[in-house]
């Protein structure tokens, strides 16, 4: 391992803890995204970067990309990341290199942050000056400057994670993509008799919706974006909804997003019964995948999917400046 082979996956051990019997190696599998003044930094496929010094390293070699999923439908990241975004369209939208621009008056970071696809911005423009059109782009429309990233899969950002981090920008948020085969989800036993499917929202499900609290023209136009779109409803107690979520068919794959259960209800079985209602109704448009994503601390409705067969794709990371 040399440092022409920053870019690469590679292996690294290095020594931690010096002294005899005491001595402790530690393995780091990851992109060695730079190598510079006697440091190493590998990037792992959470995001997470790991400095090793010089003085520590013992071994590192290159090693194979990480072998393909045995769970789940057979995805590249490109094409996940470009149906992720079709499911989630921004209220405006430009072109900066091979990036895009998004902004959609602040209703989540997804609608209001820099697509990137490749490791720079491409089109012979320098990454410093994109950053600096990104600050101004979105300083214009009175919204923080956020880039999206990824890690973990072939093709996706290590590099431009340890690039906006040398420039002082951190991952505020991180969150995984999940996939599944979606007939199996469809196939599951659940009370979808309840649920009430859509095509578009109404005042109700809106208010079920934790994402925004005074929903505007804005929010309407991100909620019914996409090819094909559908809205579910457990109707409750006093109108208000006992669970709701959202589903966007696009081709193969079938979008799962905003299933959310009101506190009261929770453990009846509700967020299977909205997913499995909406699944089913893929199926019938031809899907024959699903994906969703879902927040690396949010232990609890991580748990949830991984017993529903959604297995991590890959990891996604909004980038913003200190």
């Amino acid at each position: 391992m040399t440092r022409a082979d920053v870019g690469k996956r590679v292996s690294v051990r290095q020594l931690t803890e010096n002294g005899g019997p005491a001595e402790k190696f530690t393995d780091t599998v990851g992109v060695l995204t730079s190598w510079d003044d006697g440091v190493l930094l590998i990037t792992r496929r959470t995001g997470e970067s790991v400095r090793v010094p010089e003085s520590s390293l013992v071994a590192g070699k290159v090693v194979p990309p990480a072998p393909a999923r045995r769970r789940g439908p057979s995805a590249t990241y490109r094409e996940l990341a470009l149906v992720g975004a079709r499911a989630w369209q921004p209220v405006e939208s430009e072109p900066l290199g091979a990036w895009r621009l998004r902004a959609s008056a602040g209703f989540t970071r997804r609608a209001n942050s820099v697509l990137s696809l490749g490791d720079g911005p491409g089109a012979g423009l320098p990454l410093d000056e994109a950053l600096e059109r990104v600050r101004r782009w979105y300083g214009e429309r009175g919204l923080p400057p956020y880039v999206q990233t990824a890690t973990g899969a072939e093709g996706t950002q290590e590099t431009l994670c340890a690039d906006l981090e040398k420039r002082g920008w951190s991952a505020e948020v991180s969150a995984e993509m999940r996939i599944a085969a979606l007939a199996p989800l469809g196939d599951r036993d659940a009370d979808v008799e309840r649920v009430r499917l859509d095509r578009t929202c109404d005042e109700a499900w809106l208010g079920r919706y934790q994402r925004s609290e005074a929903p505007g023209p804005h929010v309407l136009h991100v909620l019914n974006s996409g090819p094909s779109v559908w809205f579910a409803t457990v109707p409750g107690e006093a109108g208000a909804p006992a669970a709701i979520g959202r589903c966007v068919v696009d081709g193969r794959w079938a979008g799962f997003m905003a299933v959310e259960v009101d506190p009261a209800h929770r453990r009846r079985g509700l967020a299977t019964a909205v997913m499995t209602a909406l699944a089913r109704r893929a199926l019938e448009e031809g899907a024959s995948a699903a994906w969703l994503q879902v927040e690396s601390r949010n232990d609890g409705a991580r748990a949830l999917y991984e017993g529903m067969g959604f297995a991590v794709h890959h990891h996604y990371h909004h980038y913003r400046p200190a």
